[in-house]
């Protein structure tokens, strides 16, 4: 490890805040942005979850001791200039409470109750619901940490292993997000479904986390981008919906986790586009694509990663749940979810006579028919991020051009390796083509990454902890985290860490 510099180098200063803004007491146990003082009851309730919080984190939490890290933190919810840059021990991360900025006249946008002055409280009548879709999203935030547990052991750099623990840490304060809604507005069963929010664990046979793809196992680090890419894009797109919900405090809640999931995709973006950067610059070095070679010369070969992109792409997929859906249309109308930039849509925002068309499988083939907007609102979902998806994959297809290649990544088409929905009972190739189960069976060896391919991979991910050095399969970023240089000390690792 390279010298540490002098500590006042080692923190940034926050941007200068050009927009409104509400400041956040980190003066307070539980830092928050909403009173949490003026509520004695709510704060006690918060503070007697906040150990177990901390004992989850201990237990399931990054597993590579480490003394300090570069970490951003909230400071204010509004506009601009919102984080500050620091190095920060983990476990002392002043994980907290941050809704953004209250509008006083604000009003529903969609469904029967547009032009309604938004929710201050629960109705009754949506209680239920409301605190399904509040779970739901919560379940999905510390699972993301258990996944990817142990992956700091295998850090491709210092730079990685700080991106991989900004992930992390933002992903335990988006538990807390959800866990503020669920005491604030939901009594006794709030408290109770926060209590079990730490109790499913990612994979556990016994008490799984709610949503399959949160279950699986992130093997290595080219799942770790893909991840990031493909399933917090999903959740992206989730909080989008919720952040246009009549219940003001559950919208305002995601728009400010919106702001820091930008950061998760961007390692995803980066990531896959950095270890694309780098097989090409070796297939053209080389000029092969010869798989054995390419691993040899210390790179992943393409093939392998198409094949973690469809498998990351289709299983993110089914996060959208079915294409069509009594519930998103009765979410829809009630208030609870709109769409994805809802206000910027050209239409009556309330869909009762709007329709659409769907693809399906019938008699081997897939085709299309018309159904009712309203009841394939988890479909409007998933094509706004399928488009987003081809912008990335565009990304990392332009490395292979600059270097002469004729090599492309693709996308899977909408019904590979579906588990939910309309496809969920047929095999399509990633082309598209309807197959049934003896084509799929000897030809899927091919499409989704097998035993050997994720040995090959794993055989790759050898740890790189010196400052400015990187693993041989990923190129370096072009530039570092908050305007410091790449080979910046962004992580400073425990001595049991470097043994």
């Amino acid at each position: 490890m390279t010298t540490q510099p002098p500590s006042d180098q080692r923190t940034g200063p926050a941007p200068s805040p050009i927009g409104p803004l509400s400041t956040i007491d980190y003066s307070e146990r539980i830092p928050n942005n909403v009173d949490l003082a003026g509520d004695r009851r709510l704060q006690r309730a918060l503070e007697g979850w906040q150990p177990k919080f901390l004992d989850w984190w201990k237990t399931l939490g990054p597993s590579l001791p480490t003394q300090d890290v570069y970490l951003r933190t909230a400071i204010a919810v509004g506009r601009d200039g919102w984080a500050h840059f620091a190095h920060v021990p983990m476990e002392e991360y002043r994980w907290g409470i941050f809704l953004a900025e209250a509008d006083p006249d604000k009003t529903i946008t969609f469904g029967k109750h547009r032009g309604e002055p938004v929710w201050k409280e629960v109705p009754g009548e949506h209680r239920a619901d409301l605190l399904r879709l509040i779970v739901i999203q919560g379940d999905t935030e510390p699972a993301s940490v258990e996944q990817q547990r142990v992956l700091g052991n295998t850090a491709p750099s210092i730079y990685d292993l700080r991106n991989l623990f900004q992930v992390n840490v933002e992903e335990g304060r988006h538990l807390w997000a959800m866990v503020y809604l669920l005491h604030a507005y939901f009594g006794r069963e709030g408290r109770e479904e926060a209590e079990q929010l730490l109790k499913r664990n990612s994979g556990d046979l016994d008490a799984p986390r709610i949503l399959g793809a949160f279950n699986e196992e992130t093997t290595d680090w080219l799942q770790f981008f893909m991840f990031t890419y493909f399933t917090d894009r999903d959740g992206k797109y989730q909080l989008g919906t919720l952040k246009e919900s009549a219940f003001d405090p559950l919208a305002r809640t995601c728009e400010f986790m919106l702001k820091e999931e930008a950061h998760h995709m961007f390692v995803g973006t980066t990531g896959v586009q950095r270890t694309v950067e780098r097989t090409a610059a070796v297939m053209a070095e080389l000029d092969t694509d010869d798989r054995d070679r390419l691993l040899a010369a210390g790179v992943i070969p393409l093939e392998i990663i198409q094949k973690y992109l469809n498998f990351q792409f289709s299983v993110s997929m089914d996060l959208f749940g079915s294409e069509q859906s009594t519930n998103a249309g009765n979410y829809y109308s009630s208030g609870l979810k709109g769409r994805w930039q809802e206000t910027r849509r050209d239409d009556d925002h309330v869909l009762l006579e709007a329709s659409r068309t769907m693809r399906f499988v019938e008699d081997g083939e897939i085709r299309e028919k018309e159904v009712p907007v309203l009841s394939a609102l988890n479909l409007d979902l998933r094509d706004e991020y399928v488009a987003d998806c081809h912008n990335g994959v565009r990304r990392w297809n332009q490395e292979l051009e600059d270097r002469g290649l004729e090599h492309r990544l693709l996308l899977p088409h909408e019904g590979f390796n579906r588990k939910v929905g309309v496809y969920a009972s047929h095999h399509v190739s990633p082309e598209g083509e309807v197959l049934d189960d003896d084509a799929w069976a000897s030809r899927v060896v091919g499409w989704l990454p097998n035993d050997d391919d994720r040995r090959d991979v794993a055989s790759l991910m050898v740890p790189e902890y010196e400052y400015g050095e990187f693993a041989s399969w990923i190129a370096p970023p072009k530039t570092g985290i908050n305007d410091q240089p790449v080979e910046f000390d962004y992580v400073h690792l425990a001595e049991e860490g470097l043994a």
